[in-house]
């Protein structure tokens, strides 16, 4: 286990791997280790972080950190501190949220950003995320496998209140916005079996940048990391491997989700 210390707090990561840096942001349900896959694919040709948010894993609990722009001051500290340069964030959840933040407010070092279920309308996000617990929820959403359950075990060191406390974050599409008008290169993935976030709107959809995609996979639910973790690591390999500048739509969509594409 690696830990650094900033702003007098305890963070938790783990790196694999050599090359451009990618950060990977879990979401509510969980902590860094559901990242571990797509962490091993990536690490083949890339240098792959994953970090506990505040109040998540073995990451300090400290409530006054708790907001999404505290979290995404945390994601600044770390990659300051780890001397990290130009970077591309993978989000999900309530991860997602922090890298569309922290892309708002630094684009010149985001090559690129993929959101994974991101909340794009916090209204529209199933109640049971504020009210139950996040064992309780991490159950739910396992869809009952083995493998998904052992992801999530860190579920129970999560401090309800790190969950509760993006509740009220009213800038989300906002936030979006600028991402999309600032055209850094976007990959919006959705699970069709998400029943925690849903898809976004097809409003929001045909306003996205010629630099943005959207894709669903049908056989994804709330973790298509690891509902589907073959094509989604394919994905974003794919994704990543893009060069610097080039629209997501130029990826070369692989068969068994080209008919996939929203």
């Amino acid at each position: 286990m690696s830990v650094v210390l900033l702003d007098d707090g305890i963070v938790h990561y783990e790196v694999l791997g050599r090359g451009r840096p990618v950060i990977f942001l879990h979401g509510w349900v969980g902590s860094w280790r559901y990242w571990i896959s797509s962490m091993q694919v990536t690490s083949t040709s890339f240098r792959a972080y994953a970090l506990d948010l505040w109040g998540f894993g073995d990451t300090a609990h400290k409530k006054e950190r708790y907001s999404v722009k505290k979290q995404t001051e945390l994601v600044r500290l770390f990659l300051d501190e780890m001397g990290i340069g130009k970077i591309a964030l993978v989000g999900h959840g309530l991860g997602a949220l922090v890298a569309l933040d922290f892309a708002s407010t630094h684009k010149e070092i985001v090559d690129r950003i993929m959101l994974t279920n991101c909340s794009l309308d916090m209204e529209k996000i199933n109640p049971k995320l504020f009210s139950d617990s996040p064992e309780k929820l991490a159950s739910w959403l396992s869809n009952g496998f083995s493998t998904t359950e052992t992801a999530l075990a860190d579920a129970k060191k999560t401090d309800k209140d790190a969950i509760q406390a993006s509740r009220n974050i009213s800038e989300v599409p906002q936030l979006f916005n600028t991402v999309n008008r600032q055209h850094t290169p976007c990959l919006l993935v959705s699970g069709a079996r998400d029943e925690l976030i849903g898809q976004p709107s097809l409003n929001q959809l045909s306003v996205l940048s010629e630099l943005s995609h959207h894709i669903l996979l049908e056989e994804a639910g709330y973790f298509p990391m690891l509902d589907t973790a073959t094509t989604f690591n394919r994905l974003l390999t794919d994704f990543l491997a893009l060069d610097s500048g080039l629209g997501v739509k130029q990826l070369n969509l692989k068969e068994e989700w080209r008919r996939r594409v929203r």
